[in-house]
Parts: C-alpha cells; structure tokens; sequence
C-alpha cells in the first residue's frame, strides 16, 4: 500500500479559523487525519489569570468570534458564582432570550459555511449572512456594539432591553420561522447536497460519546444530552423546549439538528417574553476594579453554547481568577476528526469538517 501525505493548509477555510490538515492518502481514500493548530493562540486562560474579573469579557468573547455573547455569559457566570452574586430574575430571562438569538445567528452561519466549504450553493451561504444579520441587529440594540458586544454584568445585563425589543425580536423569530423551510427545501433539493452529505462522515453513538464531542455533533449521533435540559441554568428549567436528536451521526444529520435547534431557538425566546416578570430591572453591577469580597475559592460553570458544552473552571481570588481553565467545544470536536475522516474520500474531508462547525478562536484559547 502506497501512502501519500499532503499538506492542507494552514487555510482559512470559509470562516473557521487558520487550520492546518496533515492527511495521509492510500490513492484518494483518507487512512489518517492529523490536525495542526495553534495559528490563532493568544493565550487567554494566562490573559485572563493576570487581571481584575470584569476587565476580562472582551477577551473572551473572542474565543468564539461567531456567538461571543455565549463565552461572554460562561465567564461571568463563574465569576458571579465565585463572588457569590445572585443574577435577577429578569436578568435571567434577559439573558436567554439573547443567549438564543445569539445561537440561532450562530447556527444560520454554520449552515451557511457548511453549503459554501462544498464549493457549491453560494446563494445560501449569501442568505445567511442576510438573515443572519437581522438577529445580529437585535443583539446590537440591547448591547450598543455591533459584533462584541461585552454586554453582561455581576448579577444582570449592562443596561435594560430597548422598549421595542420584544416587538422587534417577535418580527424577526416570525420571519424565521418562515424562513427556515425555504432554507431545508433549497438545500435538501440539492442531488449534489443530498450526495456529499448523506452517509458521509459517520460517527456511531458509541464513538461520540467516547471521543467526548458535544453539542450539535453529539445530538447528531442519537445522544439527547444538552446542558440547558441536563443541568439546567436561569430559568431554562421553566420553558418548554425539547432537546433534538437523530440517529444516523453523519454530515446530514448534523446539517439537520442545527436547523431543528433554531425552530426550539424560536420557542425558547417567545417562552421567555411570555413568562418574563413585569416588575423589576435588569441591572447589573457597574464594573468596580477593587477587591470583592470573600470568594468561593473553586467553581465550575457548564454551558451550551451553539457548538458544544464549555467549562469553566477558575480557581478564584480576592481580585482576580488565580486559575481558569476552559473546555471549549471545538477543540474536542475537532479532536474527533481523525477519527470520523478515517476511510472516506479526500473530498469528503472538506464537508466533514463543515458539518462540525469549527471556530479555530474557541481551539486556539
């Protein structure tokens, strides 16, 4: 057997991040997979060991340059519990409602890439980026910024949803909701879709949940484990959702939980407006740079972000994080390439690795 080793990359594939691939080739039929990473590391767990809790979120939020508001959320979270800071009730239900919307944006753009890492069905890719910046609007007007939005404090949100906010938000969710068909008719309309994705990139149930893969890419493979069901946080407990699943663990099933998760996306966010208090704010502490005070000295938050389960684990401080470590979703994700790669075509490598929605930021901490 003849063994051809290629380089692919480092590449900018789509909007992942800089990755490099080291694939190993018996004619055109992958026998290894080894990827290469490090391109983007910044070095944020030290970053962040080196400074007073609240001037870290916007280092954070660029672990996952495509759903900041989710990493942004998983820090403070842990800081709140290390400090002790109860967040207020209309805090949490402010917080879901933007947490969701940040992952039905998160979600339109992996479906989006996914279509566009095949070389093929540019209009979709166009059409995400089009919807996608409707939600991306809203986040704006409850935040001010446009992309970070650095917009959670100790206890709450940085200021109060705009009056119109849940007018707004209702329109867009509606029009998406409209939406979303036409994005599965489009898509799954496409033989050469249907082709590349359908039987391609399996991962069995026993593999998923060996290799540690979270999220969407675990759901895909017939394992209904979603940390806002499993272990729930604010007030998920108290909406009606329903964690999807599929059995077949290949691209297409993981192409599908992304667009029933932004139907349930949907229906966490009207749940939420439904049931939000009336009375009350949703005010969060100002940042104050000196120190709190006693901490609880080891905590760990767990979230679910768009791609996966994140961990925080700090070591806490009167000033600052002593210790943080972070489980990022898509480096364990992407760690599970080699083995779901191993026996398929090099063509399919590239939609393989698309329907794992990386973000190299969330593996290069």
């Amino acid at each position: 057997m003849a063994i051809t080793r290629i380089n692919i990359g480092p590449v900018h594939p789509s909007t992942h991040g800089v990755l490099r691939l080291v694939v190993d080739l018996d004619g055109d039929t992958i026998e290894r997979v080894e990827p290469h990473v490090g391109f983007l590391h910044r070095g944020v767990e030290k970053l962040v060991e080196t400074r007073m809790y609240m001037q870290s979120p916007p280092y954070m939020e660029k672990l996952d340059y495509i759903a900041p508001l989710s990493y942004d959320e998983a820090y403070v979270s842990a800081v709140e519990k290390a400090l002790g800071v109860e967040v207020k009730e209309r805090a949490q239900y402010a917080r879901v409602i933007l947490l969701e919307l940040q992952r039905i944006a998160s979600h339109l753009l992996a479906v989006g890439t996914m279509c566009n890492d095949l070389g093929q069905m540019f209009t979709v890719f166009m059409w995400a980026f089009k919807d996608r910046d409707m939600v991306l609007k809203l986040l704006e007007e409850a935040a001010g910024n446009r992309m970070f939005y650095v917009n959670m404090r100790l206890g709450g949100l940085l200021r109060e949803l705009p009056p119109d906010f849940e007018m707004q938000t209702l329109d867009v969710i509606d029009y998406m909701e409209r939406r979303i068909p036409e994005y599965e008719r489009y898509i799954e309309g496409n033989p050469v879709f249907m082709e590349r994705m359908k039987g391609v990139g399996v991962l069995s149930q026993k593999d998923a949940r060996n290799l540690g893969v979270t999220g969407p890419v675990l759901r895909a493979s017939g394992i209904e484990y979603d940390v806002r069901k499993n272990n729930p946080y604010y007030v998920y407990d108290k909406l009606h959702f329903s964690v999807k699943s599929l059995e077949k663990g290949d691209n297409f099933s993981r192409y599908r939980i992304r667009m029933m998760e932004m139907r349930e996306s949907i229906r966490l966010i009207r749940d939420a407006f439904d049931k939000m208090p009336a009375a009350g704010d949703m005010l969060g502490m100002p940042v104050k740079l000196r120190s709190p005070a006693p901490v609880n000295k080891e905590v760990r938050v767990s979230r679910e972000l768009p791609r996966g389960e994140a961990l925080m684990h700090m070591v806490a401080d009167q000033q600052k994080p002593y210790r943080l470590s972070i489980r990022s979703p898509s480096f364990i994700n992407l760690a599970a390439l080699p083995d779901i790669a191993k026996g398929y075509r090099l063509a399919d490598l590239f939609s393989i690795l698309g329907s794992l929605d990386l973000v190299m930021g969330c593996v290069d901490r």
